[in-house]
C-alpha cells in the first residue's frame, strides 16, 4: 500500500509561545476539529498537554466523533519526538490508517507571527482507496488551519 502524504501551512498572528500553549491542549485541538468534530484525548492526557508526555509509549485511544456522539475514527496516540515550542512529531495508528505520522512543526516569523506547518504521512488499511484518504486529510486539515488562524487572527 503506497503511502499518502498532505501538508498545510499557514501563518497566525501571535507568537510562538502562545501559539504552542494552544496548540498541545485538548482544548485547543477541539477548537480545531469544531463544530462538526470533535476530538476526545485519552484519560491518561486529562490536564495535561503532549508537551507533558512520556515520548515513545502509547497515551490511549483518542476518539473523533461527529457532533461530539458518533464515533467516525480513533487514533491510538503516541508522540515520538517534541521539542517545545518547536515541533512534535506523532507516530501512531488511525482505525483508517496502519500507520499515522503527523508532524507539526511552529516557525518563530519576524513582527512576532508564527507559521504552522502540518505534514501528515498516513499509510491506509487495505480497503481504504489512497486517494480518498488523500482528500479527507486534506480537507480535515485545511479545516483545522482555518480554525487556527481564526483562534489567533490570520498575520497581516
Amino acid at each position: 500500500m503506497r503511502a499518502v502524504e498532505v501538508a498545510r501551512s499557514s501563518v497566525v498572528d501571535a507568537p510562538r509561545e502562545q501559539v504552542w500553549a494552544r496548540v498541545v491542549t485538548a482544548a485547543g485541538v477541539a477548537h480545531e476539529f469544531g463544530p462538526v468534530l470533535t476530538m476526545r484525548f485519552p484519560a491518561t492526557l486529562e490536564g495535561r498537554s503532549i508537551a507533558d508526555v512520556p515520548l515513545g509509549r502509547p497515551l490511549g485511544r483518542a476518539w473523533i466523533r461527529l457532533a461530539g456522539v458518533l464515533p467516525v475514527e480513533f487514533d491510538d496516540l503516541v508522540i515520538v519526538e517534541l521539542e517545545e515550542p518547536r515541533f512534535f512529531r506523532e507516530r501512531s495508528s488511525l482505525g483508517s490508517c496502519r500507520v499515522w505520522e503527523h508532524h507539526r512543526a511552529l516557525e518563530e516569523l519576524p513582527g512576532g507571527s508564527t507559521r504552522v506547518t502540518d505534514t501528515l504521512r498516513a499509510e491506509p488499511r487495505a480497503l481504504l482507496p489512497g486517494p480518498v484518504v488523500r482528500a479527507v486529510v486534506g480537507a480535515l486539515f485545511s479545516h483545522r488551519h482555518r480554525r487556527l488562524a481564526r483562534a489567533f487572527g490570520p498575520a497581516a
